[in-house]
């Protein structure tokens, strides 16, 4: 995506940094989980003691003052000590122009909101929360408002849990 796209950042704008490792990530604090998209963002929140996330809402982008507005509008509101952005990669394991779009995403929206944020691996997260909305007996036609808060809630439990087992391994 070219920068005089209204979805990405403009040049200049701070957060160009690259995002950090979920190190950098503090051990308590609500995180909020963002599926990324150039239409709309997903948005999930964590439990403060970072064991459970939860669906949060659906934000239609509109450009780059529009859309920091409301990342600090969710970061106020809820108390955001850290992001974590999904990282769009392919089946094997390689990035394409998406993962690229997500970094760059990750990094401005760490410098809008001046936290740290860790990317997740969202392979698949789409379609399992598909799967949750088809076996829910969801409609169809009500998918569109649930499905990228769903697959943020899914990228946001992963990373809780990966963070989870990895201190449970780290304490044995």
């Amino acid at each position: 995506m070219s920068a005089e796209s209204p979805f990405d950042p403009p040049p200049g704008t701070p957060g160009s940094a690259a995002p950090g490792s979920a190190g950098d990530i503090p051990a308590a604090g609500r995180l909020l989980g963002i599926d990324y998209g150039t239409k709309r963002l997903g948005f999930a929140i964590s439990t403060p003691e970072q064991s459970i996330a939860s669906p949060l809402e659906n934000y239609t982008r509109r450009g780059p003052k529009q859309d920091a507005e409301a990342l600090r509008r969710v970061a106020t509101e809820y108390r955001i000590v850290g992001l974590i952005v999904g990282l769009p990669l392919h089946m094997g394991g390689e990035e394409g122009v998406k993962a690229g779009e997500s970094r760059r995403f990750a990094a401005w929206a760490a410098g809008i909101l001046n936290c740290p944020v860790a990317l997740q691996d969202e392979r698949c997260t789409t379609a399992v929360a598909e799967d949750i909305l088809r076996d829910a007996g969801v409609p169809r036609s009500k998918w569109k408002q649930r499905l990228d808060k769903l697959a943020a809630q899914i990228l946001l439990q992963s990373f809780l849990d990966s963070r989870s087992r990895d201190a449970s391994s780290a304490a044995e």
